[in-house]
């Protein structure tokens, strides 16, 4: 499955207490594919193996996929700078189980990256901020 992830209403590059802010999708330990966070828009496509476990229900593979089996996720983490320099401050799950048909060839997500205090939005991510396509 291709899993696009569509941010929107980013926070900024000044957020909080945060200076010169980022926001990527996490690969193992590593952010990848940064974007600055004053953009108008940030997109993400990710590769994503979706496969039917023993008991009919889909398990996530693939570099970005985090959790363990059942409860699989992405991360989109937050931080200062960018390469070396990147210094992460708080993360956003996308939840796998939360995509609509995982069987299908793709996924979208359109993500409101702006929380309701003004913030990089983290935690688990749901509606309204969330809207899969």
């Amino acid at each position: 499955m291709r899993l696009i992830i569509e941010g929107h209403h980013l926070p900024g590059r000044t957020c909080g207490q945060y200076a010169d802010v980022h926001v990527g999708v996490q690969v193992g330990r590593e952010p990848a594919h940064l974007v600055p966070a004053d953009s108008e828009a940030a997109r993400w496509e990710l590769e994503v193996d979706v496969v039917e476990g023993l008991d009919g229900e889909p398990d996530f593979r693939g570099p970005a996929v985090q959790g363990r089996r059942g409860d699989r996720f992405v991360y989109l983490t937050w931080g200062e700078g960018t390469g070396a320099e990147f210094a992460m401050f708080r993360r956003a799950k996308l939840r796998l189980a939360d995509v609509p048909n995982p069987f299908a060839e793709r996924a979208t997500a359109r993500i409101h990256l702006t929380d309701e205090c003004g913030h990089a939005r983290c935690a688990r991510l749901v509606p309204p901020a969330l809207e899969w396509a």
